[in-house]
């Protein structure tokens, strides 16, 4: 009886994980959306003042409850330095990139992110990986390519900002493996400290009016990204990453309807062919890692946006 308890209890346990992860995922990808139409209209810069304004709405009282000193008991400063650096990259060059180019198109490069980590776990995490996966590795980059559409148009600036941004969030990811021990209250507000001084900066000169509408729009930008990453994170405490890993894909689901209804976006077929392979180098992975029993959870990627 009590083993029925608890499976019953475990089984529970798994649904709440992956339907906090499915919402996590809609919440990001609500935002990307927002991020969007926001800088449509006024600079990144200023976006991401109000953004991490906006985060602090639910920060504050996490930072209460901690503690501010536990903020500064960190440990390897230099490697959580160069996390936040990575970090504020990612945000920075996914707004400068949705600017210009359709979500989607985006989001497609950021679904590449498990493969760029794929590959950077061997030479600095020193997690060793077959052929099957490294072949999965060159698949996902030949998607990366055709979503590209190769011509002289890939090298533009947009896309070459949302190639930098996914591989800063890749990155960021790495890193946070070393970090692990280090609370998620603590990680995600140097972030956000890093991502207002950045705003700050990027901002001067470029700072426009706004309407009440518009202020409250950057502040709830804020809002649903905290709120995205903490149920993600959660998630993961209830879940196996090896489970939840494929659930990510999600966002390009979301990219494309959200797209469509709110900025009229077709994605073209070649798009859809390089995403679909993407997806498929992504899952193969993720399949490989839990065949071995090595799925790490910081592996699983947020939109860290």
């Amino acid at each position: 009886m009590k083993t029925k308890t608890a499976v019953a209890t475990t089984g529970n346990l798994i649904l709440t994980g992956v339907l906090l992860m499915l919402l996590g995922d809609l919440l990001f990808a609500l935002n990307d959306a927002m991020g969007k139409w926001l800088v449509a209209s006024f600079a990144v810069g200023q976006v991401l003042v109000i953004r991490s304004v906006g985060a602090f709405i639910v920060l504050g009282p996490m930072i209460a409850r901690q503690g501010p000193m536990a903020l500064f008991r960190v440990e390897q400063k230099g490697l959580q330095f160069m996390r936040v650096a990575m970090a504020t990259g990612d945000v920075a060059l996914f707004y400068a990139a949705v600017a210009y180019l359709p979500l989607a198109d985006v989001m497609t490069f950021y679904m590449a992110g498990p493969i760029y980590i794929a590959a950077l776990s061997h030479f600095f995490l020193g997690e060793k990986i077959g052929w099957r996966r490294w072949l999965a590795v060159l698949v996902g980059f030949a998607g990366v390519v055709i979503a590209l559409r190769p011509s002289t148009a890939m090298f533009s600036l947009p896309s070459l900002f949302g190639l930098a941004g996914s591989f800063a969030f890749a990155l960021s990811l790495v890193m946070s493996r070393y970090l692990r021990s280090t609370s998620d209250t603590t990680l995600v507000t140097w972030q956000t400290i890093a991502a207002l001084a950045t705003g700050i900066v990027l901002s001067i000169g470029h700072w426009q009016p706004a309407t009440s509408i518009d202020w409250s729009g950057m502040l709830l930008l804020g809002v649903v990204a905290t709120c995205a990453h903490l149920l993600i994170t959660r998630s993961l405490k209830l879940a196996p990453a090896s489970l939840l890993a494929p659930l990510q894909y999600t966002l390009l689901l979301w990219a494309i309807i959200l797209g469509y209804i709110f900025f009229n976006d077709i994605p073209d077929t070649q798009l859809i062919i390089g995403a679909a392979i993407i997806v498929f180098a992504g899952l193969f992975i993720f399949h490989r890692k839990n065949l071995k029993e090595t799925v790490p959870a910081e592996a699983v990627p947020p939109d860290g946006h």
